[in-house]
This record gives C-alpha cells, sequence and structure tokens, in this order.
C-alpha cells in the first residue's frame, strides 16, 4: 500500500459488507498516497506538463513540510511571525499508474496543502484553493490517460510572506489519497451522522447522505444503513426507499434508525460507534460506500450555569493549539499529537481549541479517541487583514465554500462541541461589515450541522460596541478573549447569553472569574504547547512562542504543574524552587515564561520578558547559605514540606488557589513536599542538589515503536551527576546516533534561540536536557546513544514494529 499504482479496500468493508446481501459487490476503494513524489523547491516552467523530465528532483514522501529544514535566518521574509523559516514555491510530481474503467469516478483528495495551491493532471490543471487548511478532493476522472500513465503535479506557494502570525509549514503537508468510486457516489462530505434524541433505552440516529449522479442518465438508488457498537457488533439496520437521481444532479437522502441502549460519548469514556453506508442500485448492487465513525452525547450551554454534557455541569479546562510539532514541522506524524494531548489530559485539560484553523482529520480522530472535547475554529481573519498577504485577499471569494468544506468533513466528530466563526476578527471595527460576514457564516454553519452552536473570540468588544450593536448577540454562545471580568458583565447585561473564554492567559487572575462564576462555560489557555513563529515582538534570536503549558518536547512546564494543581481531579504536589517570591505567581500569557506579572494581556505580550525566578530543581547558582523560597502546587487539602528529612511544617490550601510556601535557608541536600490527606500520602514531590556533570541518561517515552509516518518515539536525554540528578547547568553539546532497525528524525531541546537545523543529530542541552525523536525501519531492534565530550555516554534500547 502506498507504492505507485497500489490498490487497497477502505479498511475491510468489501468483506464486512458483503453479508449483507448486494447483488454486486463494487466498494469505493481507497489508496493512501504517501510514497514516490518527486518535490522541488523551485518554480520551473512547465513543471505542471507531463513530458517534464523530474529526474534530478529529491524523492519525498508526504505528508512532507520542506519549510522545516531551515535555515533560520534573521532576515527571512516572514520573519518572527514564520519563526524566521524560509518560505517560498515548490512542486510536486507523481506518476500513478492507473488505468480508468467505465462507470468509475476517480478522485485525488489532499487533506491540506501550505497555501495557494494548485493541482494538475496529465498538464490539466484541475484545481486551485488559496487556503492552506482546507481538505481538497479533485476529479481526475477525464484527464486520466486510457494507458494508464498519469501525471499529478502540485503548486504549493508560500511565498506571499508572511501570510500568517504563526509558523504554517509549506508543501503538501498533510495526507493525500486516491479514492476510486462508482459514477453514482457519496461525494466529499456528504455523510452526516448524529443523535436527534438520547435516553437509557434508546437513541434516535439520523443520518442524511448526498448520493451524485455523475453517469451519463438518471439512477435508481436507495441508501443502506449498518450500525456497529463499540465492541464491533451489529445494533441496528435499515434501508431507504427506492428513489431516482437524475444524470449530473445530487439529492439528499435522510434516515432514521432507532439504537437501543445506547452508550454514551464522555470524556472519561469516549465509546465510538460507527455507521457504515452504502448507496445501492433499484436491484441490489453496491454503488458506492462510506465508513463514518461517530459518538453519541448531549452537549449544551447554558446561560445561568455554563457547559453541560450527558447531564453533567461541568468548566471546559481547554488550550489553545496550533498545528506545528515543533521539530517536525506542521508535517505531525500521529504519536507526537499522542503524546502532547495524553499529556495535556493528565494534567487536568478536558478541551481544546484548534487556534485559528481547522485540524487535520486524524487530530480529531485522536481527539474522539481519547474524550477530549473541542472548538473546532475556522478562521483568523475575514475582510480584514493581520498580515499583508494573509486570507483576507480571499475571504470574499473563498469563505463560503471554505465554510461548508470544513464543517462538512468535521461535522461528525463527537469530540466537536463548538464551532468558531473566527478569532480576533478585525471587521468588528465595521459593526455593517462584520455582522454581513458572519450571517453568511453563521447560515452556512447552521443548515450544513444543526446539532452545534457557534462562537467567535471577540477581540476588543467594549471597544468596538459588540455587546450593544447586535453583533456578540448573533453567536450562540458568546466568546471572547481575554478580559474575564468584561465578559461576565456582558452576562450580567443580558442574562440569556452563554459564555465562554476563547483565549486567557494563564495568571491565577484569569482563572478565578472563570471558577468563581457559574455561567462561564469554561476557558482555554493561550496556549498548551510552545510553538513555533509568533516572534515577531521578541524578534531574532527567538523562534517560537513560549506560552504552553508543555514545551516543544512535550516536557510539562512550571506554568503546566501550577495549572495540574488547579485542574487534575487526582491528587497533585509539586515542589519548585521561587527565587523571587515578592513577584507574582507562575503565570504566563503570549509571551512570557515563569513568574509572568499580571498584566492587561495587549500590554503583557508586548513586554520584554522578565527574568526568570521559578526553577524546578534545587541547585542554585550560589551555594552559600542564603534566603530561598519553596513553592508547591497542590489540589491536597494539607502538604507538608521537608528540607533535608526535616519538616518545615504543614500548610492548608489556599481558598483562592495561590501557591504554598515555606522560607527556609538554604542548604544543599533534598526538599521534599508530600500530600497529607488521607490516602494521599504517597504523592509526594522532591527536588534534590544537583553536583558536576557526568553521564547522559536516556529514556524513551515508551521501548517499542512501529516504522509508519505516524510511529515515532520522544527518547528523552539527562545529563545528571553521580547520583542521576540533572544537572540544570549542564549545556553540553549532545550527539545522537541510531544503529539497528530504526532512525533519527530529529533531534530538539525546546530553546527559544537555538538555531541548529532539526534534523541534525548535534544538539545543546537545555538545562540539562534534550531529546532525539526516532522511529523504526522495520521489525527488529535497534539502540539509540547520545554522547558528549566529558561526560559517559548514555544509550536506550528500543523494538521497531513494521
Amino acid at each position: 500500500m502506498g507504492k505507485t499504482g497500489s490498490r487497497t479496500l477502505l479498511c475491510t468493508l468489501a468483506t464486512a459488507l458483503a453479508s449483507i446481501g448486494a447483488a454486486q459487490a463494487a466498494p469505493r476503494m481507497v489508496t493512501p498516497l504517501p510514497a514516490g513524489w518527486r518535490f522541488i523547491r523551485a518554480d520551473p516552467e512547465g513543471a505542471e506538463t507531463p513530458t517534464l523530465d523530474d529526474a534530478s528532483w529529491q524523492v519525498v514522501t508526504v505528508p512532507h513540510d520542506w519549510a522545516i529544514a531551515g535555515p533560520f535566518d534573521p532576515n527571512a521574509k516572514a520573519a518572527g511571525e514564520n519563526g524566521f523559516l524560509p518560505s517560498g514555491v515548490a512542486w510536486y510530481r507523481k506518476t500513478l499508474d492507473l488505468t480508468p474503467q467505465p462507470g468509475r469516478r476517480y478522485f485525488i483528495e489532499f487533506d491540506g496543502i501550505m497555501e495557494r495551491s494548485g493541482v494538475w493532471v496529465n498538464g490539466h490543471h484541475i484545481g486551485y484553493r488559496p487556503m492552506g487548511y482546507v481538505s481538497q478532493r479533485y476529479d481526475m476522472t477525464r484527464h486520466l490517460r486510457a494507458d494508464g500513465h498519469n501525471v499529478i503535479a502540485v503548486r504549493a506557494d508560500t511565498s506571499a510572506a508572511p501570510s500568517s502570525r504563526w509558523y504554517t509549514g509549506s508543501g503538501i503537508y498533510r495526507r493525500v489519497r486516491l479514492i476510486e468510486t462508482d459514477d453514482v457516489h457519496i461525494p466529499q462530505g456528504g455523510a452526516y451522522v448524529r443523535a436527534t434524541a438520547i435516553s437509557d433505552a434508546q437513541a434516535t440516529i439520523a443520518v442524511t447522505t448526498d448520493v451524485q449522479n455523475d453517469a451519463g442518465a438518471a439512477t435508481d438508488i436507495k441508501v443502506e444503513l449498518l450500525l456497529t457498537d463499540p465492541d464491533g457488533r451489529e445494533v441496528a439496520r435499515t434501508v431507504t426507499p427506492a428513489t431516482s437521481v437524475a444524470a449530473g444532479r445530487t439529492i439528499n437522502l435522510p434516515a432514521e434508525i432507532a439504537l437501543p441502549r445506547p452508550h454514551r460519548w464522555d470524556i472519561n469514556d469516549p465509546a465510538l460507534y460507527r455507521a457504515s453506508i452504502r448507496v445501492l442500485a433499484a436491484d441490489g448492487t453496491l454503488l458506492d460506500n462510506e465508513d463514518v465513525r461517530f459518538g453519541l452525547r448531549e452537549a449544551r450551554f447554558d446561560p445561568a450555569t455554563g457547559f453541560w454534557l450527558n447531564g453533567r455541569n461541568f468548566k471546559l479546562k481547554g488550550v489553545a493549539l496550533h498545528q506545528d510539532g515543533g521539530a517536525v514541522g506542521a508535517a505531525v506524524p500521529l504519536a507526537v499529537w499522542r503524546q502532547r494531548l495524553t499529556a495535556l489530559k493528565a494534567q487536568g485539560v478536558n478541551a481544546i481549541r484548534t487556534a485559528h484553523n481547522v485540524p487535520s482529520p486524524e487530530f480529531l480522530d485522536l481527539a474522539d479517541e481519547l474524550g477530549l472535547i473541542v472548538m473546532d475554529e475556522l478562521f483568523d481573519q475575514w475582510n480584514v487583514a493581520k498580515t499583508p498577504e494573509d486570507y483576507h485577499l480571499f475571504f470574499g471569494d473563498w469563505h463560503k465554500r471554505d465554510t461548508l468544506d470544513m464543517v462538512r468533513r468535521d461535522r461528525n466528530h463527537p469530540s466537536i462541541v463548538l464551532w468558531s466563526a473566527g478569532n480576533e476578527i478585525h471587521d468588528s471595527a465595521y459593526p455593517v461589515q462584520a455582522k454581513a460576514a458572519l450571517r453568511s457564516i453563521l447560515d452556512i454553519v447552521h443548515a450544513a450541522d444543526p446539532s452545534r452552536p457557534v462562537t467567535m473570540a471577540l477581540f476588543r468588544p467594549n471597544v468596538t460596541k459588540d455587546y450593544d450593536n447586535g453583533l456578540a448577540d448573533m453567536l450562540d454562545v458568546v466568546g471572547q478573549n481575554y478580559r474575564e471580568n468584561e465578559l461576565i458583565a456582558a452576562s450580567k447585561q443580558n442574562p440569556k447569553r452563554s459564555i465562554i473564554g476563547t483565549e486567557n492567559a494563564h495568571n491565577r487572575s484569569n482563572w478565578l472569574p472563570v471558577r468563581d462564576y457559574a455561567p462561564f462555560s469554561g476557558m482555554f489557555l493561550w496556549t498548551g504547547v510552545d510553538y513555533l513563529g509568533e516572534a515577531n515582538r521578541s524578534g531574532w534570536p527567538n523562534i517560537q512562542n513560549p506560552a504552553g503549558l508543555l514545551d516543544r518536547t512535550g516536557r510539562q512546564k512550571i506554568s503546566g504543574m501550577e495549572r495540574e494543581s488547579w485542574w487534575s481531579d487526582r491528587p497533585v504536589v509539586h515542589v519548585v524552587r521561587n527565587a523571587d517570591p515578592a513577584a507574582a505567581g507562575p503565570a504566563t500569557d503570549g509571551a512570557g515564561g515563569p513568574n509572568q506579572p499580571v498584566l492587561p494581556t495587549m500590554i503583557a505580550v508586548a513586554t520584554p520578558k522578565p527574568k526568570v525566578s521559578l526553577f524546578d530543581d534545587w541547585t542554585p547558582q550560589d551555594r552559600s547559605p542564603h534566603d530561598e523560597t519553596i513553592e508547591v502546587y497542590s489540589n491536597c487539602r494539607q502538604v507538608e514540606a521537608f528540607l533535608n528529612g526535616r519538616s518545615l511544617g504543614t500548610l492548608p490550601i489556599n481558598a483562592d488557589a495561590s501557591p504554598r510556601r515555606w522560607a527556609v535557608r538554604y542548604a544543599p541536600g533534598e526538599v521534599r513536599a508530600t500530600c497529607r490527606d488521607p490516602g494521599g500520602e504517597a504523592v509526594s514531590s522532591s527536588l534534590r542538589t544537583a553536583g558536576k556533570p557526568v553521564r547522559i541518561e536516556l529514556k524513551p517515552d515508551t521501548a517499542t515503536v512501529g516504522s509508519t509516518f505516524d510511529d515515532m518515539v520522544y527518547v528523552r536525554a539527562r545529563v545528571v551527576d553521580a547520583n542521576g540528578v540533572t544537572v540544570p547547568s549542564a549545556s553540553q553539546r549532545l550527539h545522537f546516533a541510531v544503529k539497528g532497525k530504526g532512525q533519527l528524525i530529529a533531534t530538539d531541546n525546546g530553546s527559544s534561540v537555538d538555531h541548529t537545523p532539526f534534523s541534525s543529530p548535534d544538539r545543546a542541552a537545555q538545562n540539562g536536557l534534550a531529546v532525539a525523536l526516532v522511529r523504526g525501519t522495520g521489525h527488529g531492534r535497534f539502540t539509540v546513544t547520545a554522547t558528549a565530550e566529558g561526560l559517559r555516554a548514555g544509550s536506550a534500547n528500543l523494538v521497531a514494529a513494521e
């Protein structure tokens, strides 16, 4: 699968559905197209023509982000917005050994091309999309050659830079597939499954299926629907009455089916059903089929009490996420998202806002599987620009189609409970224009998906009078970025408004209003993970925005430790060293690190980062006796602190969520904090003083890793002393190597100012830490080693799976 000309059936539909009794099985065929693409970072004349000699072009696999290879350049055209990484025009070409058959349609589908993309088949231009985040499906049928030699050419253009405020990547950075169907088929996004009623005894499942007839004559068809439960057992089946589809027309066929004893999808029990949808001819011949995974849940936003899921009222404890995966750029293996989302959920995060665009389909699949709630966002700008070359140039011509395509693609995901029409849209300064644009988006979303509400991240609503001129009240749920007390005032001004914090800073002063005001449905922190780009305010040499709960390598930061103590349902204790307890707590915001002062957001993001005073070590530069402060983040009712085994006393939890602190005279050794709640004594955290660096310790996140694009594992390196304590001052340059059935993908250390290419096997330790990203190359074993001058080498053994 994936080689030129290969054919694979989608999942196991051909065998699973054959038993239903079709007279002749001709299911759709889906072939992933990851391999064999020819690539050039240039704009050669005639690159779309089938006769072009591309033998000298580089051979790559997709997903592919060519910009992440660098180099980092202070003079890069896209500058800090794009992390000082390159932009420009690139071409991809692939030859398909595909012989078209009568009565069949052939589509090529791209999940994302960054950006201003054009697609050609055998020299014929078949499509163009300016947006880089929208999925694209093109019908190639009439341009295919009968001899089977077919050339696909793709032009991806990020030369109009900057066209975004964060790192976007460049090229065919998401998945590609060939789809073969009958002339009578389900178009892209044409299958929609939702529950219209749910009780413990029964759910009513409504399925609407678009059927498109590209044949030369009318066809009588019916739709057969089979539902299977989370254990794979058939639980319901129905068939629609026969109807006729005229040639060249598309009809919508609704069906309802009763599902007994429904198993609800929930954040702690993400149960997923499957709907197998089959388009049949009047004689039972199978024309087309599609498999849709879905979940049953009751989600609603209440103006008085906030968010409800399946009869439970709780806060959305969310984070915003950009699409890059750090060292891998925008072409992100699923393993990266699994590591990050699992780590975020472990510290109490239950919701994700996709900022500021729809994510990849597999990201949403993973959110479904992990039980994470999603706000799926559509746009970062409408008609008014944020950067000179951004989507505002295309909004008027393209937003209707882009909105419809994005909603139709994603609407079956149970994780999505809320659509966002836009982020900090500057059109709001022109209310007539803004309301017309919003009405256009709302009408499309509500028609395509009547099951979910729509919000948007209002920018400065009190400045542009959104709460007075009617714009805010066009929304199903009113969202506002930052300024939580303004949103509370808007709620009190009109108690019919449901409200959500669409973007929020990390300060305790931002959390308490959300926590303590019942109508506040929740918040989405900016941001969950450090991300490349948006470094224009800080400027070179900075390449990223370090505002995450996790760093670029998926490691929990001190801000994440504090957030976990506020958001987690399990006992949590984290101990850190605070070298400046007089300053504000461990808040971060758009540009800040730990200990950012509490400032209005738009001031804070433009303010130089203050001196870091919070450390997850007990190794200050000054080893002589001096005053230090032990700071503890915990949700335990009582916590006891110790210095070298001597109790410093027990402190109760603070009602205002502030950390507990113990002032001590520094002495080398060990600091420890322990939960003293009944049954919580095993929950503790400790820091030890580090000595001189002696060796490198390697530890993989998992011991087994696969060999496909989506497989990857972080091998985490620590520079440690003789007792195995991480040396925070260690900055040796580590050299990573892989021997056996594995390969090195990239290295990283989470630094904002390291300009070493991510593909380099050499990486300086940052605070004594670095990572290697590796995957398998087939079935067998492999060893990862890390060496550095003056240190004993480290190694880790892994097992590779095919």
